[in-house]
């Protein structure tokens, strides 16, 4: 793998962790609440598609303004593998170690969120009582379960990478 490569993922994924991990820090001190709230989540992703771009920017200059679709993708995913890693570590161990209490409080907000936005979208009753009794079953907050979302947060972001790969590529010229 290219130094500029590897360089760049490895910077960006500890940059991308740590964000991630004060973004996390910062709603559990202020109002965990946040966390339920669906534009939030919105925020937190194009701030990453941005940090996805200044990457692959980044790269492309260092790289001497020519940056294969392979050499993009291989950037992006070594920075979204790392920073996933440092999220989903921090995650674990706030929610099972440090305050599992706090992992409780956020199903509980969660249930009502969902039951209440169910409910604004005229949902009936009884599809609103099976949510909630699925939701009931499910700790999301769980070592195992987390370890599966970032499955999920992995297959996200390879597709962002591939699209951003395809933007950002811009091959030698052929002489």
């Amino acid at each position: 793998m290219n130094e500029i490569i590897k360089k760049n993922g490895i910077n960006f994924g500890i940059i991308t962790g740590v964000i991630s991990v004060l973004i996390t820090s910062s709603i559990y001190l202020i109002d965990l609440s946040l966390m339920t709230k669906w534009w939030l989540g919105l925020t937190i992703l194009a701030a990453y598609i941005v940090i996805g771009c200044v990457l692959l920017s980044r790269t492309k200059k260092d790289l001497g303004g020519f940056m294969t679709f392979k050499e993009g993708f291989t950037t992006y995913f070594v920075s979204a593998l790392i920073g996933i890693a440092i999220s989903v570590i921090f995650n674990i161990l706030l929610f099972n170690f440090i305050d599992p209490e706090a992992a409780v409080t956020l199903k509980e907000m969660t249930l009502e969120s969902t039951a209440e936005m169910m409910k604004n979208f005229g949902a009936p009753t009884s599809e609103i009582k099976k949510a909630v009794e699925k939701l009931e079953d499910y700790d999301q907050f769980s070592t195992l379960e987390q370890l599966k979302g970032s499955i999920w947060s992995i297959v996200g972001s390879a597709i962002f990478g591939l699209i951003l790969a395809a933007i950002f590529k811009k091959d030698k010229p052929v002489f």
